[in-house]
């Protein structure tokens, strides 16, 4: 099954080095950044690595919303983790349990004593000796003692800052714990044999200063007692040390106007009149758990819910990025293993989520349903959608600093024995693709798309090029052969704004048949990041939704010649849509976003007498 709409994580091979605590020196800043499309994602076009949650918010000219979400990964999985070596200092073990404000570093007798004087709000508490209102001064006998057996035993290494502060008053609960220190510290000395090492008469004198604060001594232990419970209970309940959760949640309210269609123009009548313009709540929640297996490796798993749709008619040109109408019902959108090899080489394989959608880098860094563009036709290509693929297997090969290969072989059903699989067989489809990515300067991002697809007439798309973008379905019921072409280009012309575009073309027949039947698409787009703000995006995208240009199918397969009364031989379609987009989006604070949205479509469906379409759109975007 695919990934839903808005799912895609890519992360750059850099990103990838970066997820498992490496560096990649060679990937130009143009390279590695990329584009989410969880999109989680992040969001950021795969290395074999990139990988979406759900995104967070991103400038255009940066690393998209799953890169971000994957660089604050990086920085837990590039650290190190380390037992916590024991700690002899008994300054440290009080500053460790509470420190106090009017003495940095030390035990706050509060925290240890709810008795204490300082734990009384409402007056002293009760106490059983006078001694216990005082604390140790350096002139004390115990307190030279203490400093005897420290200087003696070195158990007490001092504070944080390498200093040992002997010349200052300790309260009786910092005193105690100085104490405690240097009692396990001889216990040790007797318990490797050393004890001729210890002279009697520091074992007297600790037996005096464990009566002489027998009380505080007490209270210390059964705090820490306490606090090795507690944390015994924190590391036994805790989801995971290696398994990071990310999150999107997006709210979209949407609406668009009345209008007649003439989708069939045979009839000379223009269609009823569209009944779904009430202005509708859509939900879509993203979660991507990613599981670091080792130094250069993880899994990710990711799930998706959502709820209502544009309900298109008889087209896909209204449809909304962040469409994922599954009836609140959570389903896996990706299950993949991602491993790095060498500096240079990323690979990914798994059943769900594998595609081209997710393996190739965008050059549109902004690509993602919860943060760019509001419509599902502005998100990146329709091409690279191409033939239903979710697994399979795919890489991610950094050529050179400036030059990267992107390739994947997926399945439409890979897991069904019977008439689908891995390899295809009656009603699975199957598509194999390469990408390759050119940066010539830091600004300028060149991606050019080549997929071969094979959709058999079995499927439950057959005759479909399984787009979802305009006209995707190509013939009636019909086994494809598809070949697809495509270029992207983005161009940073400044820091606040990015110019862009891209072009896509397919050529379909019907296997052992004779005729073919093409498609054209393209965009035009402007992108304003940090407009009116820091995190903040404008844009403006003008396009043209895939379009059947020319078909000489068989009899009875050419759709736009049969809707115009024909046989089904050869024509195109009569008109030609052209969309229109604008939004921007307002970063209320790190984790929350706004962004208004206009759509115009101006003959939908390709039907020349087709009224204007327009869509309003707010979306809001929570990430976590």
């Amino acid at each position: 099954m695919k990934s839903p709409v808005g799912l895609e994580k890519n992360v750059s091979l850099a990103l990838l080095c970066t997820v498992l605590g490496l560096f990649t020196a060679n990937v130009s800043p143009a390279v590695a950044a990329t584009n989410d499309s969880t999109d989680a994602a992040a969001a950021n076009r795969l290395s074999a690595l990139e990988v979406s949650a759900p995104e967070a918010s991103v400038k255009e000219g940066e690393p998209s919303d799953r890169t971000t979400q994957i660089t604050a990964l990086a920085a837990d999985a590039a650290t190190t983790t380390s037992a916590t070596p024991a700690i002899a200092d008994a300054t440290l073990q009080a500053q460790a349990l509470s420190p106090s404000d009017d003495s940095p570093g030390m035990i706050d007798v509060a925290t240890l004593d709810p008795e204490s004087p300082e734990a009384a709000s409402d007056g002293m508490a009760q106490v059983t000796s006078v001694s216990q209102l005082s604390d140790v001064q350096p002139t004390d006998w115990a307190f030279q003692s203490l400093q005897s057996l420290v200087e003696r035993y070195g158990c007490i290494a001092g504070y944080p800052d390498g200093t040992y502060r002997g010349n200052r008053a300790l309260t009786r609960y910092e005193f105690a714990a100085g104490v405690n220190s240097c009692l396990d510290r001889i216990n040790e000395l007797i318990q490797a044999g050393t004890d001729e090492l210890v002279q009697k008469e520091d074992l007297a004198t600790l037996q005096r200063l464990q009566e002489e604060f027998s009380a505080e001594l007490a209270t210390i232990r059964g705090r820490v007692d306490s606090l090795e419970a507690r944390t015994a209970e924190l590391e036994a309940n805790q989801f995971s040390t290696t398994t990071k959760l990310f999150g999107q949640a997006i709210f979209g309210i949407q609406g668009r106007t009345d209008n007649t269609a003439d989708f069939f123009p045979v009839d000379g009548v223009k269609d009823t009149e569209d009944p779904a313009t009430n202005i509708n709540f859509i939900n879509n929640v993203q979660l991507s758990l990613f599981t670091q297996l080792s130094n250069r490796s993880i899994l990710l798993t990711g799930l998706a819910a959502g709820n209502g749709s544009t309900a298109p008619r008889l087209s896909n040109d209204t449809r909304l990025g962040y469409e994922l109408d599954s009836d609140n019902q959570f389903l896996i959108s990706d299950l993949s293993f991602r491993h790095l090899i060498g500096n240079n080489l990323a690979v990914v394989a798994g059943p769900v989520g594998v595609n081209a959608v997710n393996v190739f880098r965008g050059a549109n860094r902004v690509e993602s349903s919860g943060q760019g563009p509001i419509s599902a036709f502005a998100q990146r290509n329709p091409i690279i959608s191409i033939g239903n693929g979710t697994g399979g297997a795919g890489f991610d090969w950094q050529v050179s600093p400036r030059i990267s290969l992107q390739g994947v072989y997926s399945a439409s059903d890979p897991a069904d024995p019977n008439d689908a699989g891995l390899f295809g067989s009656r009603r699975s489809a199957t598509t194999a693709g390469a990408q390759l990515t050119v940066s010539p300067t830091d600004t300028i991002d060149l991606a050019l798309h080549y997929l071969n697809s094979y959709n058999p007439s079995g499927s439950n798309f057959a005759g479909s090029l399984g787009l979802g973008i305009g006209d995707d379905q190509v013939t009636i019921g019909s086994g494809l052969k598809t070949d697809a072409f495509g270029a992207t280009v983005a161009w940073r012309a400044t820091p606040g704004i990015t110019v862009g575009g891209w072009g896509g073309f397919t050529n379909s027949r019907i296997p052992n048949r004779d005729g073919n039947v093409e498609t054209t698409n393209w965009m035009a787009f402007l992108n304003f990041p940090d407009l009116f703000g820091e995190g903040n995006l404008g844009g403006i995208y003008v396009g043209q939704p895939p379009k059947i240009t020319e078909s000489d199918l068989p009899a009875g397969q050419n759709i736009p010649n049969l809707l115009a009364g024909g046989a089904g031989t050869e024509g195109d379609q009569p008109g030609t849509t052209t969309h229109l987009e604008v939004f921007y989006r307002y970063r209320v604070s790190d984790n929350i976003t706004i962004t208004p949205g206009v759509i115009v479509l101006f003959n939908p469906g390709n039907a020349p007498e087709s009224d204007t379409v327009g869509i309003g759109a707010l979306r809001t975007t929570f990430t976590f």
